[in-house]
């Protein structure tokens, strides 16, 4: 009976005692005395110590074998913030898996981009996730066919292979040996599909959410023709893009809307094929930052009196992240030596004169962020010549694999690789760390609008220097401080 002196045993059983939501996604309960898994909110009656066992991934209470609980659908809930918070093999295979790496390159690949043998890789796997790479992206395509099954009219032959299985057969199986059900009853049991032009799809969310300030945020940056957003209606908001996926380009429009218990977000996909339906909600997902644990950062960062103020004002705060890290890499070499405004006329001018044409049923949506080959080529860019060279001598260095920057990157390499490209300092590797790997404890040193930010929150006296020794004491939540400063500088120029 060691779960009786284990203190995440304790603090994890409190949780599912009290049906606390925001636990769901972050471990999954395994109940030994009825064969099935539950998320923490479980409304059924709680489970007795001894029957109790706790897995960090669904996939490794699969392969425990445990069937997933109908009545609670852990499958449906929210992703472990887990995956940005730690930066070891486990996490970054993590998110390539999510971001659908194992069905497009098999185990082969996904080892193959975090430098390790398969074998070694499944050990990693093993040992910290209790369940290998197989298992993991099984996990991964059950949860993406049974959102599907729920939410869609498409058939079930096409869920299987958008969802990423080979076989309609092995899709069977899993949802069967999984869910208990069979797929067609899954459906029924999930009530009656939508039918749609696009593959529309429920995004699940912690609350707090700061919808207003993620949407807002990316309002600000966006690209004419490539992204649009509505802000007007402040109980509905509107936030859509072209996606440049795996196998095809496509779109997706996110409306949030305020309910009594929060924020409800829903995503309507435009998908040249199906099998970039799950890569496109991840990145979806990430972009934003709706796996995060907004509780703990708000504890966290509420601990500093400065701050407290900023976080009871807007409580879930985000960091947004991104769709396409190549995307990201040329918004923040555009954008490191100019306001927000310029940068975004620099790359509205860049993706209409060399974007692909893209025809989306989205209002506002006509264009795909252009490559870094085209970028390369072009001359559109009317940046300094000194500028310009160095981000053509960075896309370069992507183009040639010199400089890898995707979800599984390792990030003290990606920072050492970043910081040794001409023209790219402290600040930009900071920024693209926090929004393509969602570091959650980025500092962004240099940044003037921090040092506005922390005036308006009495640090008057604060340089680069003391503001960055200050800022230790948010860890592990430095970019979330960033973002509540940046909102500050901007409240006070509104004044």
């Amino acid at each position: 009976m060691t779960h009786t002196v284990d203190p995440k045993f304790r603090e994890r059983y409190r949780a599912i005692d009290a049906r606390d939501p925001r636990f769901d996604g972050q471990f999954f309960t395994a109940v030994s005395s009825t064969g099935i898994y539950c998320r923490p909110s479980c409304p059924a009656r709680t489970p007795k110590p001894e029957n109790v066992s706790f897995f960090l991934t669904s996939a490794a209470a699969q392969r425990a074998g445990y069937r997933a609980c109908r009545r609670c659908a852990p499958e449906a809930a929210p992703g472990t913030p887990e995956w940005n918070i730690r930066g070891d093999t486990a996490a970054r295979a993590m998110r390539l898996i999510n971001d659908g790496v194992v069905d497009r390159e098999g185990v082969a690949g996904l080892a193959s981009r975090l430098g390790y043998s398969p074998r070694h890789l499944n050990r990693i796997l093993l040992a910290e996730l209790g369940a290998g790479s197989l298992a993991l992206a099984r996990a991964r395509r059950a949860q993406a066919a049974r959102s599907l099954i729920i939410e869609t009219d498409l058939s079930m032959s096409r869920i299987a292979f958008a969802a990423g299985f080979t076989s309609v057969r092995q899709f069977n199986d899993t949802m069967l040996d999984i869910f208990g059900l069979r797929p067609g009853d899954l459906r029924r049991a999930g009530g009656t599909s939508r039918p749609s032009p696009t593959l529309g799809v429920e995004l699940p969310v912690r609350q707090p959410f700061d919808a207003p300030g993620v949407f807002g945020f990316l309002a600000a940056r966006a690209v004419g023709g490539v992204e649009v957003a509505d802000l007007g209606d402040p109980t509905r908001l509107r936030y859509a893009r072209t996606l440049t996926l795996p196998w095809g380009p496509g779109a997706v429009e996110v409306v949030a809307k305020r309910s009594a218990r929060g924020w409800n977000l829903r995503a309507q996909l435009e998908l040249t094929t199906l099998a970039d339906a799950a890569p496109a909600v991840a990145r979806v997902r990430r972009l934003l930052d709706l796996d995060a644990d907004p509780v703990a950062v708000d504890r966290g960062l509420a601990e500093d009196p400065r701050l407290a103020a900023l976080v009871e004002r807007t409580p879930g705060i985000r960091v947004p992240g991104a769709v396409d890290p190549h995307e990201l890499v040329v918004r923040a070499m555009v954008g490191q030596h100019i306001s927000v405004a310029a940068a975004r006329t620099h790359l509205t001018r860049l993706a209409t004169g060399i974007g692909h044409p893209h025809a989306s049923a989205f209002e506002g949506l006509d264009t795909l962020f252009p490559d870094p080959v085209e970028i390369v080529r072009s001359d559109l860019l009317r940046l300094p010549a000194r500028s310009l060279g160095y981000l053509r001598a960075t896309l370069e260095a992507l183009i040639s694999g010199e400089l890898v920057v995707d979800v599984g990157a390792d990030a003290p390499e990606l920072s050492a690789q970043l910081l040794a490209q001409p023209g790219i300092g402290p600040w930009t590797s900071a920024y693209i760390r926090m929004r393509v790997l969602g570091s959650p404890d980025a500092w962004l040193h240099g940044d003037v609008a921090l040092l506005a930010g922390a005036s308006a929150i009495g640090l008057a006296d604060a340089d680069h220097r003391t503001l960055a020794a200050h800022a230790d004491t948010w860890s592990p939540w430095r970019s979330y401080a960033a973002m509540h400063l940046w909102r500050a500088a901007a409240g006070r120029k509104r004044t």
